[in-house]
């Protein structure tokens, strides 16, 4: 850049630097010299397009500074997104795995030793209901659910020790409160009243049985009554009973087809009898031939699988 002055009639041009405009005015001030009116003009459209460009360069880079806090907060904001989505996704599968199951579940644990402790209990006590439906009423008095699988496998433990009066007693209170009324009680009940020789109480219990489960009634329930009548030589009870079953549709199985052939058979009814058999047995049996299991044909007309041949 250049700066002309005036003097005696010719003009002097004193080179500048062009590295600012600032120290080019500064310098022509303070030679107390005056421009004239057309490079004035010029120097002065130079000045403002200097200083439009060096306006454009501060905002161009203040825009540049405020995308580049935009993209680092977007950034943020992205990953923000990301890792609370992940939360969630975390505690969804957290909280399915809990809603899992729609039942309650039981807790089983240190239910065997329940179990054990009803078994000392109801054995030291003496023939008595009242002392012992106290006495199981005391077990169940801290807890804050019925305690249902100790009871059960109480039951077992009583069954498996042939404690049958017990088992009667312990079912039976079970059955007051409202619990236990399975298939499996209901079974173990019956083989208890069996073992202790009260068939009049298996038969009510059964009747209601039969009135309340009708159409729930396995197969069983069915075979534990035909041998507990036929243990007591009660063949029209037999009878009575698989006219039930026959008549709910249980086919029998081999142990009850054959005890109810023989309640036939002892009441005279040959011809029924034979019937039975046909509809009902298996065509088929099993024997030890040569050390080896062969399935051979039975003969229709033996209920106990020996051929007439």
């Amino acid at each position: 850049m250049a700066i002309m002055y005036m003097s005696s009639g010719s003009s002097i041009c004193h080179p500048f630097p062009s590295s600012g405009t600032k120290l080019a005015t500064q310098t022509a001030l303070s030679l107390g010299f005056c421009f004239s009116n057309c490079r004035s003009s010029s120097w002065r459209k130079e000045m403002g397009f200097i200083v439009l460009m060096s306006k454009r360069n501060c905002v161009q880079d203040r825009l540049a500074i405020s995308s580049s806090n935009r993209i680092c907060s977007n950034k943020r904001s992205s990953e923000s997104l990301a890792s609370s989505r992940s939360i969630e996704k975390k505690t969804t599968k957290k909280v399915g795995k809990k809603e899992h199951h729609l039942w309650k579940k039981r807790d089983s644990s240190g239910s065997g030793q329940k179990a054990l402790n009803l078994v000392r209990l109801v054995s030291g006590l003496p023939n008595e209901k009242e002392a012992v439906y106290g006495a199981l009423d005391k077990w169940t008095a801290w807890e804050t659910e019925f305690p249902l699988v100790a009871a059960v496998k109480a039951l077992r433990i009583l069954r498996k020790n042939r404690q049958w009066m017990r088992l009667i007693q312990v079912a039976k209170w079970m059955l007051s409160k409202g619990q236990g009324a399975t298939m499996g009680t209901y079974d173990a009940l019956l083989l208890a009243f069996d073992m202790d020789e009260r068939v009049d109480e298996a038969e009510s219990l059964w009747n209601m049985i039969l009135h309340t489960h009708t159409r729930s009634l396995s197969k069983r329930l069915f075979s534990r009554m035909i041998s507990l009548y036929d243990h007591h030589d009660m063949q029209t009870k037999i009878i009575e009973v698989f006219a039930d079953m026959e008549e709910l549709g249980v086919r029998p199985d081999e142990d009850t087809v054959r005890r109810v052939a023989h309640a036939f058979r002892d009441l005279g009814q040959e011809e029924k009898r034979k019937l039975f058999l046909r509809k009902y047995q298996c065509k088929w049996k099993y024997i030890h031939f040569n050390g080896e299991r062969v399935r051979v044909r039975r003969d229709e007309w033996s209920e106990d699988g020996s051929s007439t041949n």
